[in-house]
């Protein structure tokens, strides 16, 4: 039999109980919660780019290579979806911001474009905040614990529609919010491929 990584058992699981779908006998709980496009699930391991990678780190001092990552994401019931990440093995007690960006990982912090909006600012950079917010994106900032974990969740208003986000960047710190700076985190320090 199969084990998920723990990181992705806590997260199947808080897929069934906000979802409250269960996998018929046999089935990967995490792939049965939907027939459409998601539930999403990537594990994986933080490693300089290569090609074909899961996740890269941009900064090995701040997301070590080898920790550990989990991201998944399923559509909750009234039109929602719910996001999580969950990571180990990056600097205890630290706080990273966190959010979905429309293209894949690449060997430059840069590559993975910028944030996915649901409607979408027509300045760019983005850093109003009547886009550039936690109801249009997907924000996921997390704080390690002392042995370096997190789990963060969100859950926003929309589905993905002919437009997806194709990674998760781990930025350098927590969101702004204020005008002028909405949306900002500092540096890209590592990204995951996701397939929304």
């Amino acid at each position: 039999m199969r084990r998920l990584p723990l990181a992705a058992t806590g997260v199947a699981a808080v897929l069934v109980l906000a979802t409250g779908s269960t996998a018929p006998a046999g089935a990967d709980p995490v792939n049965s919660l939907s027939t459409d496009s998601i539930p999403v699930l990537t594990v994986g391991r933080f490693a300089p780019y290569a090609e074909g990678a899961k996740a890269v780190t941009h900064d090995p001092k701040l997301v070590p290579t080898g920790a550990g990552v989990t991201v998944a994401a399923t559509h909750v019931r009234r039109g929602g979806t719910l996001v999580l990440l969950a990571v180990r093995g990056l600097v205890p007690g630290r706080t990273y911001g966190a959010h979905a960006h429309t293209k894949p990982c690449g060997p430059a912090p840069a590559d993975s474009g910028p944030h996915f909006q649901n409607v979408l600012d027509p300045v760019q950079p983005s850093v109003d905040p009547k886009y550039a917010n936690a109801a249009n994106e997907i924000w996921l900032d997390f704080t390690t614990n002392r042995h370096g974990v997190a789990l963060s969740k969100t859950v926003v208003p929309w589905h993905f529609g002919a437009r997806r986000a194709r990674s998760v960047v781990i930025h350098f710190e927590k969101t702004s919010t204020h005008q002028g700076h909405a949306g900002t985190a500092g540096a890209r320090l590592a990204c995951v491929n996701v397939a929304f």
